[in-house]
């Protein structure tokens, strides 16, 4: 693209795409959180009554379908859609394969872009809330994921939303005291899933906890060169100074003796 066509592209604006992602950030921030609380109380209240589960599932079903409507409107308007499709192969495997739904509500990261924008002004505050809102989500949906795996499955050892969210969280930390532990083949791929996603998390609060170290180090550096260089400009001055009043004083001798 020449520079021509890229500043008539900037004058033109957001895209299609952009001002459709923008538009609907939101709504599908708030349909996700009621994806999370309606898949979430069947499985922390097993003994929900029959009309309150099917509220449940009719909610779960009809954010489903939104996020389809969602992919296929920013697949619709996109300009190029192989590389669309190979950018968004999570959303694809999401919507088309039914054991993954309940990752859509990954989908609530955009209620942390929102807070992002509000509320953090640097690279490091907007980590900080993707770090806490992401691990928070994280422990959640693999509690949520795992005890509806396993429970009442046979020779398993969670049977209640706290075993599950108690497993997560060691899970998650790498810990791992294997007193309870997943036993189906659904449970096994969220402990993978959980598994990989904490030590990504790790491996981001340690890279945020070195960069602000450097710049701390980096601004004390600044510091003491900041004051070694007025100490040596000080010291400067005053040698030239001297210099001046050496001069001066040679100026004085050789005048005296001339004049004796």
């Amino acid at each position: 693209m020449t520079v021509e066509a890229a500043t008539t592209s900037q004058q033109e604006g957001p895209s299609t795409q952009e001002r459709w992602e923008r538009a609907v950030e939101i709504p599908l921030a708030v349909a996700a959180l009621a994806f999370l609380v309606a898949y979430a109380v069947p499985i922390i209240w097993p003994a929900t009554s029959v009309g309150w589960r099917q509220v449940c599932q009719v909610t779960v079903t009809v954010v489903w379908v939104l996020f389809v409507v969602d992919y296929a409107v920013r697949l619709a308007v996109t300009t190029d859609r192989k590389q669309f499709v190979v950018h968004n192969l999570f959303d694809l495997a999401v919507i088309a394969l039914p054991v993954l739904r309940p990752l859509r509500l990954l989908r609530l990261v955009a209620l942390l872009a929102v807070l992002n924008r509000t509320s953090a002004r640097t690279l490091r505050g907007r980590v900080v809330i993707y770090v806490v809102g992401g691990t928070l989500l994280l422990l959640l949906v693999g509690g949520l994921a795992v005890t509806e795996a396993e429970r009442g499955a046979p020779g398993a050892s969670i049977q209640g939303f706290g075993d599950g969210l108690w497993w997560a969280v060691t899970t998650m930390t790498t810990v791992g005291y294997g007193d309870i532990y997943p036993v189906t083949l659904t449970g096994r791929f969220v402990a993978v899933a959980l598994m990989v996603g904490g030590i990504a998390l790790l491996g981001v609060v340690t890279a945020t906890l070195a960069s602000w170290l450097v710049d701390r180090v980096a601004a004390e550096s600044q510091v003491d060169q900041a004051a070694t260089r007025a100490q040596v400009e000080s010291l400067a001055r005053r040698v030239d100074e001297l210099h001046a009043r050496l001069a001066s004083l040679s100026a004085d001798a050789a005048a005296e003796s001339s004049s004796s």
